[in-house]
């Protein structure tokens, strides 16, 4: 009789090294190519671009920008980026099951902002060759597919063979039929709903299904995964939760019928303020009753102080960036889960916001603002200044 194999999951101390050691171990390495505060020092002293990109030569970005001799905001995000994206395909080639999976669904959020860029540019007659230059590259499909989006005819059918041709072909399809099928109800025949709903607020939806389905697969994961990338996800899922009702405000959907309604569908169904805040959110008709429902809620009302007190040092984005950095760093102490390599992506995504930042304060001149950044493991954050008094 075969014995049949052990069941594990990850963060199992007798399996995970050998399932799972190797790309774990590359990703911990790559925790090395992050700026350091002497790094981002030197950067913020440079007088223009070609001081700039001399100073960047001494770091990990040196062979992205090696070629760029007229450095410029837009061709360093592009440099950044793609470092970054063959670093990450380089873990996905290294990973088997579950982990392969896990790391897809990092790769899902970038479909989607792909597909509405697309579709978004689409509909304003922007060229398909510019739109496809803007996208994310951990988001792109097939080519074709992808030039497909623009050739649809704005009418019923056009909109019925997009979805044929396009939405149900991508590896996010199923959220897009999960958001036609639940509209359906609403705006009669599913052929229609692209043409009745705003493209931010299908966006949305298909983000909270993302969320919601990520969510589930960690929580089917289990273990050390299991608590703390579920945290992480339940942290994005508030902070979606927060912008979409801020942002709603003087729109149809802070209307009172819209409230309980379109605005309440698009909040994720996980989250700390999951059931209780989404559902006193859902109700909030201004920015007073907004501040009034997350003072509840201890981990959000100090963000949203920063907002409320409009200094115009910090903005509320600026406070969830500080927020987030101080969590994903924090999936570095832990061993054996698979959250590091989503906090690996996103803490990148942050550096390079930083570099974009520091690039354009010293092509405009703006040397005053030029500090306004969020670094990734400096021992300067307000967190670690905290505690080391």
């Amino acid at each position: 009789m075969t014995t049949p194999a052990p069941q594990s999951t990850p963060g199992n101390m007798a399996t995970f090294n050998i399932l799972d050691g190797f790309p774990e171990a590359l990703v911990r390495g790559m925790r090395s190519s992050f700026l350091a505060d002497s790094d981002y020092h030197h950067l913020t002293q440079c007088e223009n671009l070609d001081d700039f990109r001399l100073n960047l030569s001494e770091t990990d970005y040196s062979e992205g920008i090696q070629d760029n001799s007229a450095l410029t905001p837009t061709s360093l995000q592009s440099a950044a980026v793609e470092k970054v994206v063959t670093e990450f395909q380089y873990l996905r080639t290294q990973a088997i099951e579950p982990l392969s999976t896990f790391l897809d669904f990092i790769t899902y959020e970038y479909m989607i902002e792909n597909v509405m860029l697309l579709l978004k540019g689409s509909l304003s007659g922007r060229d398909i060759n510019e739109l496809m230059a803007q996208c994310h590259p951990l988001g792109m499909f097939k080519e074709s597919t992808m030039r497909s989006i623009p050739t649809f005819e704005s009418n019923a059918k056009g909109y019925s063979d997009l979805y044929q041709t396009v939405l149900v072909d991508t590896p996010v399809g199923p959220y897009f039929s999960q958001f036609l099928q639940e509209s359906s109800d609403r705006f009669g025949d599913s052929r229609n709903v692209l043409e009745e709903v705003e493209i931010e607020i299908i966006k949305s939806s298909l983000i909270k299904y993302w969320i919601e389905d990520f969510a589930q697969f960690v929580d089917k994961l289990g273990g050390e995964t299991q608590q703390i990338m579920g945290d992480l996800l339940k942290v994005r899922a508030d902070t979606n939760a927060i912008n979409i009702t801020l942002n709603s405000f003087g729109t149809p959907l802070n209307e009172p019928a819209m409230r309980a309604s379109d605005r309440k569908r698009l909040y994720p169904a996980v989250g700390h303020l999951y059931p209780a805040g989404t559902s006193m959110l859902a109700d909030v008709a201004d920015e007073d009753e907004l501040g009034r429902v997350l003072e509840l809620f201890p981990q959000y009302s100090a963000i949203w102080n920063i907002h409320a007190g409009g200094s115009g040092d910090k903005s509320i984005d600026d406070a969830f960036y500080e927020r987030d950095v101080q969590q994903l760093e924090l999936a570095f102490e832990g061993q054996m889960h698979f959250a590091t390599f989503y906090a690996y992506v996103k803490l990148k995504e942050q550096e390079i916001r930083n570099l974009v930042w520091i690039s354009e304060c010293i092509l405009q001149q703006q040397k005053d603002e030029i500090n306004k950044f969020v670094p990734v493991f400096s021992m300067n954050a307000p967190w670690r200044a905290k505690k080391a008094r």
